[in-house]
């Protein structure tokens, strides 16, 4: 009977054959192929074309080997036979390589990469998809993806130093505070000393707005809203506002009160009333209270006038 072979292509001698000259056979079996295929740590160029392995019946093949190094200039593919059978590729070129069998889709081995194949007798897969849980000695630092801490602050919120080499924690120090940038860094700031703030929880939905002291008008004012959009005056003059620079979706509210004297008018700058009509402001003095509402709208201040608080 003719010898037959596995699917790694190592001759199986039937019974009876090579009488006398079986040890070639056996000594190829277990001194080349088996050791090939168990052990084997081949390098094999790729020229970035399609490149084809093979695992000969009975005698020395490249894809027979367990470990193959690619080398060359790599791209393209690297076709092996159907034969069922692990890999384990390492691409030592610049450029990704597709181990697959002719015809299929194979895998794609990135540039410098280490991979574990198997041909399942159709095409080449990735041999395992399933890591287990990570212990690491020490902690993984930033450039490698981690944080490069060994613990956490509990509730913190984790921003990138200064340094870009770690995360620094934000602890919630304050209940009611919140997380602000100052355009460089974060930082947990007081509610009550920001502006323009929507606070919203299941029951409740509000708009804080920061008020400046009460500041005596003269007779020429230019209004700023850095500090606040709340503004208040005690018109010690005839004074003319001069609003603000008119940026579109920008609103504040003026109130107005005469001194003890009484009489004092205010000018707004640039500003369009209901009707075209300019509020007279109220002239009691002391108790004389006006609160004037801006919103700019396309670049025009608008204007409405609510009178006479007592």
């Amino acid at each position: 009977m003719a010898s037959t072979y596995s699917n790694l292509g190592i001759e199986l001698i039937s019974s009876g054959d090579q009488t006398g000259t079986w040890g070639t056979t056996t000594n190829t079996n277990l001194g080349t192929l088996i050791d090939q295929a168990i052990g084997g740590y081949q390098t094999t160029a790729c020229t970035g074309g399609t490149d084809t392995i093979t695992i000969p019946n009975g005698a020395s093949g490249v894809a027979r080997n367990m470990f193959l190094e690619l080398t060359g200039t790599g791209g393209g593919t690297l076709v092996v036979p159907t034969n069922k059978k692990l890999y384990f590729v390492y691409n030592n070129t610049a450029s990704a390589i597709t181990v697959k069998v002719t015809g299929l889709t194979g895998v794609s081995v990135p540039a410098a990469a280490k991979m574990v194949l198997v041909c399942n007798g159709t095409d080449v897969v990735v041999a395992q998809n399933y890591l287990a849980s990570l212990t690491l000695g020490a902690a993984l630092p930033v450039a490698s993806g981690g944080t490069g801490s060994t613990s956490t602050t509990a509730y913190a919120v984790y921003v990138g130093n200064s340094a870009g080499t770690g995360f620094t924690p934000i602890a919630p120090n304050t209940s009611g505070n919140l997380l602000t940038s100052n355009g460089t860094n974060w930082a947990s700031t007081a509610l009550t000393s920001l502006t323009n703030i929507i606070l919203s929880n299941p029951t409740i939905t509000a708009y804080l707005e920061t008020a400046p002291s009460i500041v005596n008008s003269s007779t020429a004012q230019t209004l700023s809203l850095a500090s606040g959009t709340v503004l208040s005056y005690t018109l010690t003059g005839n004074c003319v506002f001069t609003m603000p620079t008119a940026t579109s979706g920008t609103s504040f509210i003026v109130k107005l009160i005469q001194d003890g004297t009484g009489g004092r008018t205010a000018t707004f700058t640039g500003v369009k009333y209901p009707s075209g009509l300019t509020p007279t402001i109220t002239t009691t003095a002391t108790t004389g209270t006006d609160i004037i509402s801006f919103v700019c709208i396309n670049s025009v201040w608008y204007g409405n006038a609510s009178q006479a608080f007592a």
